[in-house]
C-alpha cells in the first residue's frame, strides 16, 4: 500500500471517529427524572386515578385479581392534604395521606446519571410516569380510602438513630387505625403495618392488601445494547414456582392468581425493583390485573384475622424499594435475589458474580475485579485453550503444503479433499481441534456477559482515567477500538483459511466486532479486551513452542 493510500485511509478513520464522538454527545443523553413534588403544596389526584377510582377501598379476593370497588372518585380539581416527606440515608419518599400510598421514591445513593446530582427516581406519579405503591386494610367496612393524619409533615432519620418511624392516624367504623412506616439506616426496605383497635361492638375480619401499580412507560434505567434489553414487568415467587415472570402483556391477556405460603410480588426493571413481601409463615393470595387506564397492577392479600370488640391487632408486611443488591434482598425473603435475572445460564453466572464481588472486596475497583475474574476464567480453561491454539499452530505450520496441494489439484474438489485428509493424517492434525474447546467455553462467556449486564454494582462504577461508568459505553470508544486491534493481532496468529471468501470474511470480523462493541457497556468491552490480550499471549507462546519443536526436528 503506497503512502497516499495510507494517509487517505488514516484521515477517513479520524473523521469517522470524530463524527461518532459528536453523534454520541448529541443523541445519547439519558432521561432526566422530574423532581419530587413540593412538600406542602395542595396536590390533586392524577387523571388516571380519577378514571379508575383510586379513593375506593382496595379489594382482593380468591375469585378476582386486585380490584377497586366502584364508588365515585373525587374530581380532578378536588384538593387533598399535602404529601408527607420522609428522608433517610438511602431513601427520599413522599406519602399521600389519602390511604397512605407511596407516590414518590428517590434512591439517594444512586444518581440519574453519573454526571448528575439528581437522585434516581423509582416511584413517581406525574405526566412522565405513573408508578406507585399502595396498601390498605380490607374487611373493616370502609368503602373509601381512609384519610390519614400524620403526626408531622417532615421526617428525617437522625444521624445517631438506626430507624425512623412514621405514624399516620385514622378511624373507620369504630376502629382506631394507625398506619406505621418503619425505615432503617442503610436499607431499602420499609416495614408497613396497621395497628388496629376495635372500639365498636362488632367483630371484623381484616386483612392486609399490598399493591404495586405501574403504567407501560419505558424503563428509565435501561440502556439498549444491540436490541437486547433487561426485563421490564412483574414477577412472583410462590409455592408452585420460586421465580415466575409475568409480562405486562400477560397481565392484560390472562393475568395471574395463586395462593402461596410466603412468597412475594415484585415489579422489575433494569437494576431496580419494588416488591411486596407478606409474612412468610402465612398464606397469601397473589394476583394481577389492569385498570381502565391500562395500568398494570400486581399485589397480594394476606390472611384474614379476627378482630373482636375491645381487641387490638397488628397487620404487617415488608416493602422493598431499591437496587437489586442480592445480599440485601436475600435477607428479606427466599428467592427475592433471583430478580437479578441471569437467564438460563444462572448456575454459571451466579458463581461468577460471587467471584467478582469477592475480588472487589480486596481491590475496591469493579474494573480491576473484572480483569481478575477474566484471568481466573482464562486459567480454568488454559488446557482447553491450549488444545485449540496448538491445533491452529499446526494448521499454520502446514499452510505452505496446503497451498501447494491446492495449486496442484486446481478445481478438482474431490481430489483436493482427499489430499488434505492425507496431509492431516500424516501430520497428525485434527482440523476440528481448534473448534470444540472454544465451543465448550461459550456458555461461560455468555453467562459472564449477562452477569456484567445485570449487576447494579457496575452502574456508575468508575474504573480509571476516562471510564467513569462501567455500565455505559466508553464515551470516547477507546476500549472498543483497542478490542478491535486485539482481534486483528489475534488473527495474525491464526492460519489463513484456504477458502478466499472465508479469508475475506475473517479479515472483516475485527471491524464488525469493533462497530458492535461501540455501544456495549465499558465493563463488557473491558472483559473482552483483557480476554483477547491473554489469548494472544497464550497463542503466541504455544505457536512459538511448536515452531521451535519443528526446527529442532529438522536439525536432527
Amino acid at each position: 500500500m503506497d503512502v497516499k493510500r495510507i494517509v487517505l485511509f488514516s484521515s477517513l478513520a479520524i473523521v469517522a471517529y470524530l463524527l461518532i464522538i459528536q453523534w454520541n454527545e448529541d443523541y445519547s443523553q439519558q432521561e432526566e427524572i422530574v423532581q419530587a413534588p413540593e412538600l406542602h403544596q395542595q396536590a390533586t389526584l392524577p387523571s388516571s386515578a380519577a378514571e379508575d377510582d383510586e379513593d375506593a377501598t382496595l379489594e382482593l379476593s380468591d375469585r378476582s385479581a386486585p380490584e377497586l370497588e366502584t364508588t365515585p372518585a373525587p374530581s380532578a380539581s378536588e384538593e387533598i392534604s399535602g404529601l408527607v416527606r420522609v428522608t433517610t440515608d438511602t431513601l427520599d419518599v413522599r406519602i399521600n395521606p389519602r390511604g397512605g400510598d407511596l407516590v414518590y421514591a428517590a434512591l439517594l445513593q444512586h444518581k440519574t446519571r453519573v454526571d448528575s446530582d439528581n437522585p434516581f427516581v423509582l416511584l413517581q406519579d406525574n405526566a412522565q410516569r405513573h408508578y406507585i405503591v399502595q396498601s390498605d386494610v380490607t374487611g373493616l367496612g370502609n368503602e373509601r380510602r381512609i384519610q390519614l393524619q400524620p403526626e408531622q409533615r417532615e421526617y428525617d432519620l437522625p444521624e445517631n438513630e438506626e430507624r425512623l418511624e412514621v405514624r399516620m392516624h385514622g378511624q373507620v367504623e369504630g376502629i382506631d387505625l394507625v398506619k406505621v412506616f418503619t425505615f432503617h439506616r442503610g436499607k431499602h426496605h420499609v416495614e408497613v403495618s396497621y395497628e388496629l383497635a376495635n372500639r365498636s361492638e362488632e367483630t371484623f375480619s381484616p386483612s392486609f392488601i399490598g399493591l404495586i401499580k405501574r403504567d407501560n412507560s419505558p424503563d428509565p434505567s435501561q440502556g439498549e445494547f444491540l436490541g437486547m434489553s433487561a426485563y421490564l414487568g412483574a414477577a412472583f415467587s410462590t409455592d408452585e414456582n420460586r421465580y415466575e415472570k409475568i409480562s405486562f402483556r400477560d397481565i392484560t391477556r390472562s393475568g395471574f392468581q395463586e395462593h402461596s405460603e410466603g412468597g412475594w410480588a415484585a415489579m422489575l426493571q433494569h437494576y431496580f425493583i419494588s416488591a411486596w413481601i407478606p409474612p412468610q409463615h402465612e398464606t397469601s393470595f397473589f394476583s394481577t390485573r389492569t385498570d381502565r387506564a391500562g395500568n398494570n397492577i400486581i399485589g397480594f392479600r394476606g390472611m384474614e384475622q379476627r378482630l373482636e370488640p375491645g381487641q387490638e391487632l397488628t397487620l404487617a408486611a415488608n416493602l422493598f424499594i431499591g437496587p437489586k443488591y442480592q445480599s440485601e434482598m436475600g435477607e428479606l425473603a427466599p428467592n427475592l435475589e433471583l430478580t437479578v435475572d441471569y437467564g438460563w445460564l444462572w448456575f454459571i453466572a451466579q458463581p461468577l458474580f460471587w467471584l467478582l464481588d469477592w475480588f472487589y472486596g480486596f481491590v475496591a475497583n469493579w474494573g480491576v475485579a473484572i480483569i481478575l475474574v477474566t484471568i481466573v476464567i482464562k486459567l480454568l480453561f488454559y488446557k482447553l485453550s491450549a488444545t485449540a491454539y496448538r491445533s491452529m499452530a499446526n494448521m499454520r505450520r502446514v499452510a505452505p503444503k496446503m497451498a501447494q496441494i491446492k495449486e496442484e489439484c486446481g478445481d478438482d474438489r474431490q481430489k483436493l479433499s482427499q489430499r488434505m485428509m492425507e496431509l492431516y493424517k500424516k501430520e497428525k492434525i485434527n482440523p476440528m481441534g481448534g473448534c470444540l474447546p472454544i465451543l465448550v467455553q461459550m456458555p461461560v462467556f455468555i453467562a459472564l456477559y449477562w452477569m456484567l449486564l445485570e449487576s447494579v454494582e457496575l452502574r456508575h462504577a468508575p474504573f480509571m482515567l476516562w471510564i467513569n461508568d462501567l455500565s455505559m459505553k466508553d464515551p470516547y470508544f477507546i476500549l472498543p477500538i483497542l478490542m478491535g486491534i486485539s482481534m486483528f493481532l489475534q488473527q495474525k496468529l491464526n492460519p489463513t483459511p484456504p477458502d478466499p471468501m472465508q479469508a475475506k470474511i475473517m479479515k472483516m470480523l475485527p471491524i464488525i466486532f469493533t462497530f458492535f462493541f461501540l455501544w456495549f457497556p465499558a465493563g463488557l468491552v473491558l472483559y473482552w479486551l483483557v480476554n483477547n490480550l491473554l489469548s494472544i499471549l497464550q497463542q503466541w507462546y504455544i505457536t512459538r513452542k511448536i515452531e521451535n519443536e519443528e526446527k529442532a526436528k529438522e536439525a536432527t
